[in-house]
């Protein structure tokens, strides 16, 4: 399989001041943090609140600056001053957790979603009326003339969460980054989501970096996985191999917080307590 993202020694670490002038604390996000993404292949990154999950998203697209390390996009190095960061930022789309912050409340559907397209200056104006249309059609938003008429307010959660994916969707790229896409959605709803994921990962043969706590989900939906823990990775590999046969003692205590794993059933979180001895 062809690589199409490569992360070698991802490092940031983050200061934290405490409060009525106490000593202020390093915090780790990342710490030498190493992995491939292959063409057409989905690589959950799994992990609790706090372990840096989001943080390594956003290095990868440069929203923030790494203290140390390399991306590489297609097998071209990406920084802050490379003409190849444009690229990165058309080529890999980003779907946020919470639907309702993500798109602006006061903008048509049609609006957000033709957004990307104005930005990097692809198409006619009817040339993007016609793409617009036939990305809401793709994620199962219709009749797609009305919807496109309509304001956010007027959608469920689970139905903006599907314009967040149309808009990553307009601009066909090779590489999603969906980060918590599920989370904050009645559990009714996130499989669905799930199940339009994996269907727009076969039709288009998209990679996906599929950022969760949630093991279930990731065992449902991902081909190898990623356990990270204060920012490091402590287990990688084969997605069913890591869940059935965890070897890390923090894999195992995420495994045991999950009480069904499959998404569409109800399953409940227990708060994960695990520390590394010695």
């Amino acid at each position: 399989m062809n690589e199409i993202l490569r992360v070698e020694g991802l490092n940031k670490n983050f200061t934290k001041k405490g409060f009525f002038k106490s000593k202020s604390e390093k915090v780790t996000a990342s710490d030498n943090v190493s992995f491939s993404l292959n063409d057409n292949e989905i690589l959950a990154i799994a992990g609790q609140s706090g372990s840096g999950k989001s943080t390594i998203a956003k290095l990868i697209l440069r929203a923030i600056e790494p203290d140390s390390g390399k991306i590489f996009f297609e097998g071209a190095e990406v920084d802050s001053n490379s003409s190849n960061l444009k690229k990165l930022r058309m080529q890999c789309q980003m779907v946020y957790q919470d639907p309702y912050d993500s798109i602006n409340p006061r903008m048509k559907i049609f609006d957000i979603i033709s957004e990307p397209l104005e930005i990097h200056k692809i198409g006619t104006k009817e040339v993007r009326k016609k793409i617009v249309l036939d990305v809401l059609q793709q994620v199962r938003l219709e009749p797609a003339n009305d919807i496109a008429k309509k304001y956010p307010h007027m959608l469920s959660g689970g139905q903006r969460q599907r314009v967040v994916i149309a808009r990553a969707l307009v601009v066909k790229p090779k590489m999603i980054i969906a980060d918590e896409p599920v989370s904050m959605l009645d559990v009714s709803i996130r499989a669905e989501i799930l199940e339009l994921m994996s269907e727009i990962h076969n039709n288009n043969k998209i990679s996906f970096i599929y950022i969760t706590h949630d093991l279930a989900t990731a065992k449902y939906f991902a081909d190898r996985i990623i356990i990270l823990y204060e920012g490091k990775i402590v287990e990688t590999g084969n997605v069913n191999d890591v869940l059935t046969k965890p070897k890390h003692p923090y894999t195992k205590a995420l495994i045991e917080a999950i009480s069904e794993p499959d998404p569409k059933n109800l399953y409940r979180e227990r708060k994960i307590s695990w520390k590394v001895e010695g």
